[in-house]
Parts: structure tokens; sequence; C-alpha cells
């Protein structure tokens, strides 16, 4: 809030501020805009000492990429998003989606995030835990399929890794000698109602799976 004789002040500062955001983020927000309206007074507010400490923790708290992964170029092993913040009913609520392909250091962000949180005066919960799937550039079955797929295509196939949470995950942290890979068509729109899937790729898939069934070697 401010007074109304400040007002001609503020404005001028945040157009200032906005013009800065807006140069900013121009790559990525192109058409960002920051709209100020007047609104009525609110019947309660927080203590300019929670204010404070929830800015300054929100600062602190890590967001974005922790560390990249040493075993392929450009891939992100580790990262974390502060994902909502939601104050109401007098309570302050801070989530955070932290994931890695590395569980161990998953969970070196998770303790670096508890403590930046606890400092700042909030309790802190860990859950929906999931496995991450450490790429693994000397797998033997990668190598075999990738073999495969230059037979049956003629080109090198796009061999990628990523640290979101996958099934493998799952199945590596039971059976962790387990050799795997992840492979399917092109799908668009992920875990969301425009979710589709490309039908070109769907038939290249399926030719490239009855190969590699093709060539499972027999057991003696």
């Amino acid at each position: 809030m401010v007074k109304e004789s400040n007002e001609a002040k503020f404005l001028k500062l945040i157009k200032k501020v906005t013009k800065s955001i807006q140069k900013e983020l121009k790559t990525m927000e192109a058409d960002l805009e920051i709209i100020i309206e007047k609104t009525d007074c609110p019947e309660k507010v927080m203590t300019s000492i929670s204010q404070e400490s929830l800015i300054k923790t929100l600062y602190a708290a890590h967001n974005g990429v922790f560390r990249m992964s040493p075993d392929m170029d450009d891939l992100v092993e580790t990262s974390n998003n502060i994902a909502k913040v939601l104050v109401k009913d007098e309570h302050i609520k801070i989530s955070c989606l932290t994931r890695s392909s590395v569980e161990s250091t998953k969970m070196d962000l998770a303790q670096t995030l508890k403590s930046t949180f606890e400092l700042g005066g909030f309790d802190v919960e860990f859950a929906g835990s999931y496995p991450g799937w450490k790429p693994n550039v000397d797998s033997s079955i990668l190598k075999t399929l990738d073999k495969i797929y230059v037979d049956l295509f003629d080109k090198k196939a796009n061999i990628v890794a990523c640290h979101a949470g996958l099934e493998c995950g799952i199945l590596g942290t039971n059976y962790p000698e387990m050799d795997m890979i992840s492979f399917g068509p092109t799908i668009k729109g992920a875990h969301s109602p425009d979710e589709r899937a490309c039908i070109s790729s769907t038939r290249k898939y399926w030719k490239f799976f009855l190969k590699i069934l093709e060539e499972i070697p027999s057991k003696n």
C-alpha cells in the first residue's frame, strides 16, 4: 500500500522496473505485460517481519539448474523448481519440485532447500519422492540398439537422457544390475489434455521394436 500523495512516484518506479524486467526477459517472454490496478484495502496484511522473512527465504532458495551431468553434454542432472507459493488463512505454503537423475545429488539439494527454509522459520516436509535414472554411456544394450537403428534407418539415433521421473528409475532401484534403455514414438504435450503421438514415428518405432526382437540372442 502507498499513500495517495506518493501514487505518482510509485507508478513512475513501477514503470521503470517494468521496463527493466521486459528488457531482461524479451527473448523468453516477448509479449510480457505488467499491469498495475487500484484495489480495495485488504482486511488483513502480513506483518512486516513475516513479509521480509518470506521474501528473503524465496531469494535464498535455489531455483533452477543445480548441477549439470558429468556424463552427457548439455544434460541437466539436478534441478529445483519453486513451483507454488500460497499465502492463505494466516499460513504460508511453498511447494518445490526437486528432481535429479542421481538420487544422492537430489537429496543433497533437498537438504540444501530444507536448511534454507528452516533458517527462514518454516517447517519442512519431504513428500512424493521418486528415484532418478543415471545415464550409463557404457550400456551394452544401448550400443546394441544404436547399431540396429543405424542398420535399419541408415542414420545415427538421437541418444538423449533426462532428469525427469521415469519408470526406469523405479525398476533400477529394485534391480540395480539391470541394463536398460527407454525408447518410443514422438509424444507431444505429455501429461496434459493436449497429449498426442506422432503417427509416422509410431510406425518407425514399431519397425524398430520388431527388429530388436529378431536380434535377441537365444538362450543356451
